[in-house]
């Protein structure tokens, strides 16, 4: 998401077959590092549903998980 210059992220649940930009199930969140400080909104219950179900997320969304858990 987000245009030249400008990212905004969205975190979202995918099939490893699926293409990078393609098709997801859910949206789980949102990050935008834009603003001060980085805007971290994820639904956590979801997320542990996800992982509870065999999804495994990325390094990047490991990060930001954690990084949401510590500002709480």
């Amino acid at each position: 998401m987000g245009s030249s210059k400008r990212p905004s992220y969205r975190v979202v649940v995918a099939d490893a077959r699926s293409p990078r930009d393609g098709r997801f199930i859910e949206i789980l969140g949102h990050y935008n590092p834009l603003t001060d400080p980085p805007t971290i909104r994820i639904d956590r219950a979801r997320v542990e549903a996800w992982i509870a179900r065999g999804a495994q997320p990325s390094n990047a969304v490991k990060r930001l998980l954690a990084h949401a858990q510590s500002e709480r």
